[in-house]
C-alpha cells in the first residue's frame, strides 16, 4: 500500500509563543489524505481552518507535531526545501483568484512553472493550453484577466493550480465570490480533475451544499477535529494506481 499524500500527527499551532499573549489555536490534530480523496474542511469562523490550511500548504510551521507530505517529514525542512516541495506537490485555488493583471491568461497559468523552472518549454506550454481547453477557455489564451468574467478567472486559477500536476490541491473558499450557477460549474471542475488526475483535494467551504457534494467531510471546531466521515450522497472516485 502506498504512503498517504498527506499525514498530520499531533499537529499543534500556537501564536505569540513564550509571551503572556500566547494562544494555541490547533490542538494536536491527526489527519490523513490519500490519493484520490476529495474532502471538505468545514467549521465555524475562528475554528482554525485558515491556520490549518496554511500549515498543510507549507506556508507556516506547526508549533508541535509533524506533517508528512508524500512521505517526507516537513517540520524541520529549511525554507528553501519547503518552498521546493510546495511548488512540486501542492496546487492552490483561493477565493480571490490572484491573477496577475499585466499577464495574459496563458502566462498566468504558466506562472508556477516559471517560478519553479524558469522559462517554460514547448511541452509545458502545450499542457497549459490543454488545461485551458479543459476548463472551457480554449481560444482565450491571449486575453488579459480584465477581459474575462469572474467565473472564467476562477477557471484560469484552477488550470494554474493543476499545471504542475500536484499530488495535493488545496482550495480555500474557491466559489465564495461566485453566483450559484458559476459556483456549481467551478466545483464540478474540481471534482472532475480529482477524478481524472487522482490528486487529493481539500476544499474549505462554508456552503453546506458544496460540502455535501464532497466524498468526505472533516469538521473543525475550536482547533480540534470533531468529525471526519464519508458523505453519504457522494460517489467513490478513482484513485491513482
Amino acid at each position: 500500500m502506498s504512503d498517504p499524500i498527506l499525514q498530520l500527527t499531533g499537529v499543534r499551532k500556537a501564536f505569540a509563543v513564550g509571551t503572556p499573549a500566547e494562544v494555541e489555536v490547533l490542538h494536536g490534530l491527526d489527519l490523513t489524505l490519500d490519493s484520490g480523496d476529495f474532502a471538505a474542511l468545514v467549521g465555524p469562523s475562528g475554528s482554525g481552518k485558515s491556520t490549518l490550511l496554511n500549515i498543510i500548504g507549507l506556508l507556516d510551521r506547526p508549533t508541535a507535531g509533524e506533517l508528512h507530505l508524500l512521505g517526507q517529514p516537513t517540520r524541520e525542512l529549511s525554507d528553501a526545501d519547503r518552498t521546493a516541495l510546495r511548488n512540486r506537490a501542492i496546487g492552490f485555488v483561493f477565493q480571490f483568484h490572484h491573477l496577475i493583471p499585466a499577464f495574459n491568461v496563458l502566462d498566468n497559468v504558466l506562472m508556477p512553472l516559471m517560478i519553479r523552472d524558469g522559462k517554460p518549454g514547448g511541452a509545458e506550454i502545450d499542457r497549459a493550453r490543454a488545461l485551458l481547453a479543459e476548463v472551457g477557455l480554449g481560444g482565450s489564451e491571449l486575453k488579459k484577466p480584465s477581459q474575462i468574467s469572474g467565473g472564467q478567472q476562477q477557471r484560469v486559477a484552477i488550470a494554474r493550480a493543476l499545471v504542475t500536476e500536484p499530488a495535493l490541491l488545496l482550495a480555500d473558499e474557491p466559489t465564495g465570490n461566485l453566483d450559484t450557477r458559476t459556483a456549481e460549474t467551478v466545483f464540478a471542475l474540481l471534482q472532475r480533475f480529482n477524478d481524472e488526475f487522482g490528486c487529493a483535494v481539500l476544499v474549505v467551504t462554508h456552503d453546506p451544499r458544496l460540502a455535501a457534494s464532497c466524498r468526505r467531510t472533516i469538521e473543525l471546531v475550536d482547533g480540534q477535529i470533531v468529525g471526519d466521515q464519508l458523505t453519504t450522497n457522494s460517489t467513490p472516485r478513482r484513485h491513482r494506481p
